[in-house]
């Protein structure tokens, strides 16, 4: 049964390659088909997962563009089809119609809800963990729910675990896998380092006695260095941990070997010493880590500009309060005037509960400097409302429609960053790569 499978899944994905489409519907089909599909391929080459609830999607291409620079043949899903179909839909673009695939590695990100499906039904070698956060809740569940779920999925585990080593909720992952071994990464304290915290937190009891967690530093949000204040659970000791950090320039040192972010910020930091953790335990030089960091491409609208009559607009996407605060404080280092453009969706994707705009500290870029604030989106004035209680000094303007929104945007005529959740994001950088090309 699994040549006609393989043979009709091949075609679609063929078909809808030409059409200049794709996604993961071939996937769909295939695991409507046939819900063991996955049992139809053969591999024996390494495959490397990567989860969480930020940076998933960077740090499972910058491990790619590694292997790759090693020499290696790999197979990504880079598009981030991350739902068990999209894996499904990758493994059928790899897959002779024998199902066999001749690959020297599969990088993969997978959404964090679908992961006890694919630690089930695919031969995982390596699982990458970058974050947990609270994230669309209607859709994700509450964050302890979904790690209980990760854990009882890596409960017979025997490969590695890649995990980040500043996060208490990832460390835990570590206790319900006995038969993994285990590297974690982490950073250094820096001069972003602070002693307390206001951002939103998940980290503040111990996952094995309940008792509070206290700190040395944060990071952000409950990344850092802790301790229970009544076990042993703390922060392990680091595999690979960055020194030397200057987030302004993205640089940072480890085992005496200098790297420069992708993007300069302290979770972009992150995401390069998880990949430097592969490279170490691959044993793959440390250059190619750097020359992955250096020529990485980044995923669609993050960190992203487009250019129109000459000034540049910045598109990132946001989709919960700590991944906005990350954002928030990139452009919050850009001193001079400017003008921000907030797309606030709920649909389901986004998750329909948006009071977490709440916990994000959109005061960071308050200041007199940001000269106009343009809301738009389903929830626009939700996003208005949200900023005017913060008491912003400038002037909210309030566009519902997204093209209308960015019109007027372009025409104050300065330097300006748009920020999107989930489901607005394709379409607003589909409207900004169109206006580029046109003022081109």
């Amino acid at each position: 049964m699994k040549i006609p499978i393989l043979i009709i899944t091949k075609l679609l994905s063929f078909l809808l390659g030409k059409l200049g489409r794709g996604g993961s519907f071939p996937g769909h089909v295939a695991l409507k088909l046939n819900k063991h599909i996955f049992q139809c391929f053969r591999y024996t080459c390494p495959v490397i997962i990567v989860t969480g609830t930020n940076g998933k999607t960077s740090t499972s291409n910058l491990i790619a563009d590694l292997l790759m620079h090693s020499g290696k043949q790999v197979i990504n899903n880079r598009k981030g089809d991350n739902l068990k179909e999209g894996i499904a839909t990758a493994f059928i673009h790899a897959a002779k119609l024998n199902g066999r695939i001749s690959a020297d590695a599969m990088v993969l990100e997978v959404d964090e809800l679908n992961i006890p499906y694919i630690m089930k039904h695919v031969k995982v070698s390596v699982l990458v963990v970058t974050n947990f956060f609270r994230d669309q809740l209607d859709r994700s569940q509450e964050m302890e729910q979904l790690i209980q779920k990760i854990e009882y999925a890596v409960a017979s585990f025997d490969g590695t675990l890649v995990l980040n080593g500043n996060d208490p909720n990832v460390v835990r992952i570590k206790s319900h896998a006995p038969n993994a071994q285990v590297l974690y990464f982490g950073v250094d304290r820096c001069a972003a380092s602070v002693e307390t915290t206001q951002e939103a937190s998940e980290g503040k009891f111990c996952p094995r006695c309940n008792h509070p967690l206290t700190y040395s530093f944060y990071q952000y949000s409950h990344i850092g260095s802790f301790h229970c204040t009544d076990c042993d659970f703390c922060t392990p000791l680091l595999t690979v941990c960055a020194q030397a950090i200057d987030i302004k320039q993205g640089s940072f040192q480890y085992d005496k070997h200098s790297f420069h972010a992708p993007v300069p910020s302290l979770y972009a930091i992150y995401n390069c010493m998880a990949v430097i953790g592969i490279a170490k335990l691959y044993d793959i030089p440390y250059e190619l880590c750097e020359k992955a960091f250096c020529l990485a491409t980044q995923p669609a609208g993050r960190n992203e500009t487009f250019y129109w009559q000459g000034i540049a607009y910045t598109l990132n996407l946001v989709k919960n309060p700590t991944g906005a605060n990350e954002v928030l404080k990139t452009i919050e280092l850009d001193q001079s005037d400017k003008a921000l453009m907030i797309v606030l969706n709920d649909l389901a994707q986004d998750g329909t509960d948006v009071s977490w705009i709440y916990d994000a500290q959109f005061e960071r870029v308050l200041q007199l400097s940001t000269q106009k604030i343009l809301c738009s989106g389903t929830r626009a004035y939700d996003m208005a409302l949200r900023i005017k209680y913060a008491d912003y000094p400038g002037e909210i303007i309030v566009i519902a429609d997204e093209k209308q929104a960015l019109d007027e945007l372009y025409r104050l005529r300065m330097r300006s960053y748009v920020i999107a959740t989930y489901t607005a994001l394709a379409p607003v950088r589909a409207l900004m790569r169109k206006d580029e090309r046109d003022a081109a």
